[in-house]
């Protein structure tokens, strides 16, 4: 069950899509019957049935729900919620916000499709629009340059000084050993008791802390704080490490938080596919560049020490750290904690770095600009990868947030750049010409509009027909058209963009290249997710497959197949594109 109502005390319990769990607790309101009522639409409204998937939303409902019975317990009204008339809720609504009423109108309508004890002009009124209007907010703003950089240059400070004291901190304790029973610890003892026992406050070097003169005391107890310092991740230092990967992937904030070693599946030996779960939607995947994946290795590195010691929930979680304040946990108390749920880590790293944006203030960081900034920057070196930054957000809504255009230049480019998208799904669905050799002896007769669109002359038709054009999977009416790349320079396309250009035109010939192309991706198939291999190959092989080979002779894919393998050989591909 994803959440249900606890009596005494009053509370709801969730769990998340992603296995965690949290109680909202809501006892202590002045209308204890009206508070009850209503935590039966906060638990109605639970993923999979309601909105509600993630830890931060349901406190934003809970905060309503708290609200909402003080004001109007304020307001003289002792009843439940089937008490509750029109006239009440509009009073309310009228002095709260379009936010507070969105969510209070949803617990009344999870309440209302458990139990069906609403008022019928409550029911009803509850279908129409709310009385606060909706208030767009404006999009985030992506990071300058320079603050971008000044960003990313002081986190990598941040990772790279903490990795060193840690390599150094691993050397004291592979030369440290059991110490002696008095108060004099070296240090490569004192490393070596805390890899062994962790950083827990109930160990023999804790104890002997207490032994000696109190200046030897104190020696020990700051050598003892430098170690563990060195030796397991600071708060400050994970969060370093989150913001550095979500500059390097673009990931969703909640995404990354959340992400835990079972979300990591390495596809070979520089490459790794991380899944999570966005609070809003399902299910994501992301195939990692190769600088998150090098920076998720030495987190991994860096943090094994520490996860040895960590309890069995924090141990699957990919961001851990040691806190020098004890956090209660379920069993006790912990020094090791998860990722931070609040911004005081992040204005804790600003101030060690000293980072200022451009107007000499202190930075703010924001993981919703840090990802907006991840694909403006993306955007503007030609990235094309999906249709929208998040499949969550349609194309307007995805406009309106990361590409507005704000001057009338903006704006001529975004309308170029629909006309060219518009122009290319046209071609895109033309389908595609495919002859044999009898065909291409008397192509010019036989496809005479193909000949027309490929704007061919008789010369053009016979270099076309005897191979003069070719390239790696077909033959090509103009390599120098611009369909892909600037007009007037060779076509930079990779080998499997020609299976969707309109100025392709595929012979027997190319049998073998093509058939070595579908082997390819087919190991692409198995080494990627599905939703990966879909976004980057799959238009690609549809056509290959259902489209172009079949309109192929038995014969020819035989006598093709005789000079394939199934590897790399004969593709020309980049050292970054090759399949296991």
């Amino acid at each position: 069950m994803p959440a249900y109502v606890m009596d005494e005390p009053l509370a709801v319990h969730f769990v998340f899509p992603n296995g965690r769990e949290w109680t909202a607790v809501l006892d202590g309101l002045p209308n204890p019957g009206l508070a009850r009522d209503l935590a039966k639409g906060l638990a109605a409204n639970a993923h999979p049935d309601g909105g509600i998937g993630a830890k931060n939303t349901v406190k934003a409902y809970a905060v309503a729900l708290r609200q909402m019975v003080s004001a109007l317990a304020e307001a003289g009204f002792t009843g439940s919620v089937p008490d509750l008339t029109r006239a009440t809720l509009v009073r309310y609504w009228m002095a709260s916000t379009y936010t507070r009423e969105r969510e209070t109108r949803m617990l009344l309508k999870g309440f209302d499709a458990v139990t069906g004890a609403l008022r019928p002009e409550v029911r009803k009124y509850l279908t129409g629009n709310q009385i606060q209007a909706y208030r767009s907010t404006s999009p985030y703003k992506a990071y300058t340059d320079g603050e971008w950089e000044r960003l990313e240059t002081s986190c990598r400070a941040v990772v790279d000084d903490s990795w060193a004291r840690h390599r150094r901190a691993l050397e004291l304790a592979a030369r440290g050993g059991e110490p002696p029973t008095s108060a004099h610890h070296s240090p490569q003892d004192i490393a070596w008791l805390l890899l062994r026992d962790g950083p827990f406050p109930d160990r023999p070097v804790y104890r002997a802390q207490t032994q000696g003169t109190k200046s030897s005391q104190w020696d020990l107890r700051r050598a003892v704080r430098q170690v563990r310092g060195d030796l397991f991740p600071h708060p400050v230092v994970q969060v370093a490490y989150s913001v550095l990967f979500g500059m390097y992937c673009g990931v969703v904030p909640d995404g990354i938080d959340d992400l835990g070693l079972d979300g990591l599946e390495w596809t070979g030996d520089t490459s790794i596919v991380i899944t999570y779960i966005k609070g809003r939607t399902a299910r994501e995947s992301s195939n990692l560049p190769s600088r998150a994946v090098r920076l998720l290795e030495r987190w991994l590195e860096y943090s094994a020490p520490l996860r040895s010691f960590a309890e069995d929930k924090l141990r699957g979680q990919l961001w851990i750290s040691y806190s020098p304040k004890w956090f209660t946990t379920g069993g006790g108390f912990s020094p090791i904690v998860g990722p931070p749920s609040d911004t005081d880590r992040h204005r804790d790293l600003v101030k060690q770095v000293g980072l200022v944006d451009d107007a000499g203030k202190p930075f703010v960081i924001h993981r919703g600009r840090i990802r907006a900034t991840y694909h403006e920057r993306l955007a503007r070196r030609g990235w094309t990868g999906r249709a929208t930054i998040d499949p969550n957000h349609t194309a307007r809504t995805e406009g309106d947030h990361y590409v507005t255009p704000t001057s009338p230049a903006q704006l001529d480019a975004v309308e170029s750049i629909i006309e060219d998208g518009q122009a290319d799904v046209l071609r895109k669905a033309l389908p595609p010409v495919v002859l044999s050799a009898e065909q291409a002896a008397r192509f010019a007769e036989d496809f005479p509009d193909d000949v027309k669109r490929l704007e061919l002359d008789a010369v053009a038709i016979a270099e076309l027909v005897g191979g003069e054009r070719d390239v790696f999977t077909a033959a090509c009416a103009d390599q120098l058209a611009g369909v892909h790349g600037p007009a007037g320079q060779p076509c930079p396309a990779r080998p499997w963009v020609c299976l969707l250009c309109p100025l392709s035109v595929f012979l027997p010939r190319h049998a073998a290249n093509l058939l070595r192309l579908n082997a390819f991706f087919s190991r692409q198939f198995r080494q990627m997710s599905t939703e990966n291999f879909v976004r980057v190959f799959g238009p690609y092989a549809d056509r290959l497959a259902t489209e172009i080979l079949p309109k192929l002779s038995e014969e020819t894919k035989e006598k093709a197949a005789r000079e394939v393998a199934d590897d790399d050989t004969g593709l020309p591909l980049r050292p970054e594109e090759g399949t296991l």
